[in-house]
C-alpha cells in the first residue's frame, strides 16, 4: 500500500481473496436471472489471482470464499474437477484456507469434500474453524451449511432440521424458488443454510476468548450476514441470530462473504463492516475478480483487481 490508505505504515499482515470460481469444463451459461456465467474462464481468473498473489511476495495466506466448482459439472467429473481447482490454489506460495459453498456440496458430500479442502478440525463433518495470523487478530471461518439440505446424508439430523425449516418457511414445491416469499423471508431457499446450535456455542467461546486476548476478529462465511450488503435471496438463514451474538461483543470488526455474485458493502447498526466479494465466475474473458487485503490496527484495505472493487474499511481499534 501507499501512504494514502496505510498512513505510511506497513500492514500487520496481508492475504489474498477470491470467491465463487465455480469452474466446470462446460459451455458458458446464465444464472436463473440471466446473468452470464463463464465456466471455463473462471479457472483462468484463479490462475491470474495466484500469479498476482505470488508476485506480491508479502501475502501471509489466501482465502477462498467457497464454490470452487459449478453445480452443473457432470458428476462423473466432480472429483477430478475439484482436484484440478485445488491444484491451482496449491500453486500459491503459502497456505490457502477454504470454506464450503453450496456448489461444492452439489458435487461431493461433506465426508469426501472436507479432506480435499484440508479443512482443519473437520471431525463430525464440521467445516468451521479459527486461526490467528498475528497476536492482534483472529480470523473465524463459519460453516454456513452446517444446517443444510445438501451435503449431509438424508437421515442426518442437520439435514432433517434444514428440511423442517424449509417446509415451514417456503411453501413452494421448488425449494430454490423465492416465489411468493416476502421481504427477508426470501432467504429461505435450499441453496442457503444456517449455523447450528453447536457452532453457535463454539462461536460464543471463540469471541469470548478473542475478547480476553484483546484480539480484533474478522468473520468469514460463504453466505452473507447483512441484508445491506447482499440480496435477500443470498443471506444465511439465521444471519439475525449469528449477528445478535456477534453484536454482544466488541471484538468483531469486519464480516467477509461470497455467494452473492454481484458483491456488496454495508456498515450495520453496530458499526460492523460487511463486504461481499464479486464472483470470479461472472468475469467475461479478459477480466478478473480477485484481490488482497492489507490489515492494519484500525483498518482493512481491500486492493481489488478489475471487477473486485477496492474498499477501505476503517474502524476503532
Amino acid at each position: 500500500m501507499g501512504s494514502a490508505n496505510g498512513q505510511g505504515r506497513h500492514p500487520l499482515f496481508s492475504f489474498g481473496v477470491i470467491s465463487d470460481v465455480q469452474y466446470a469444463d462446460i459451455p458458458d451459461g446464465h444464472s436463473f436471472l440471466g446473468v452470464p456465467r463463464y465456466y471455463r474462464h473462471s479457472i483462468i481468473v484463479l490462475q491470474r489471482a495466484v500469479k498476482s498473489w505470488n508476485n506480491h511476495k508479502n501475502l501471509s495466506f489466501a482465502i477462498n470464499f467457497g464454490d470452487i466448482v459449478e453445480g452443473k459439472c457432470p458428476k462423473d467429473q466432480s472429483l477430478n474437477v475439484i482436484k484440478k481447482v485445488i491444484g491451482e490454489f496449491e500453486n500459491f506460495n503459502g497456505p490457502v484456507y477454504h470454506m464450503i459453498g453450496n456448489h461444492c456440496l452439489y458435487n461431493l458430500p461433506r465426508d469426501k469434500l472436507l479432506p480435499l479442502l484440508k479443512i482443519p478440525n473437520c471431525g463430525g463433518g464440521h467445516a468451521y474453524y479459527d486461526f490467528s495470523p498475528t497476536p492482534e487478530y483472529r480470523l473465524v471461518v463459519l460453516d454456513g451449511y452446517d444446517i443444510s439440505a445438501i451435503g449431509w446424508p438424508d437421515d442426518h439430523p442437520n439435514a432433517l432440521e434444514a428440511w423442517k425449516l424449509l417446509r415451514e418457511k417456503n411453501p413452494n414445491s421448488e425449494k430454490n424458488s423465492p416465489e411468493g416469499l416476502e421481504g427477508l423471508d426470501r432467504r429461505f431457499l435450499m441453496f442457503n443454510g444456517a449455523v447450528g446450535k453447536e457452532q453457535m456455542k463454539w462461536l460464543d467461546c471463540v469471541l469470548q476468548d478473542a475478547t480476553n486476548l484483546k484480539q480484533k476478529v474478522i468473520i468469514c462465511c460463504h453466505l452473507p450476514l447483512d441484508p445491506g450488503a447482499s440480496s435477500k435471496e443470498a443471506l444465511l438463514w439465521n444471519y439475525d441470530q449469528v449477528m445478535d451474538m456477534i453484536h454482544r461483543y466488541n471484538c468483531v470488526k469486519v464480516c467477509l462473504a461470497g455467494h452473492d455474485h454481484e458483491g456488496g458493502y454495508s456498515i450495520d447498526s453496530h458499526g460492523i463492516h460487511h463486504r461481499v466479494f464479486e464472483a470470479a465466475l461472472e468475469c467475461p474473458p479478459g477480466t478478473d475478480a480477485f484481490g488482497y487485503i492489507d490489515v492494519y490496527d484500525n483498518m482493512l484495505s481491500l486492493v481489488g483487481n478489475d471487477r473486485m472493487k477496492s474498499t477501505t474499511i476503517g474502524f476503532h481499534p
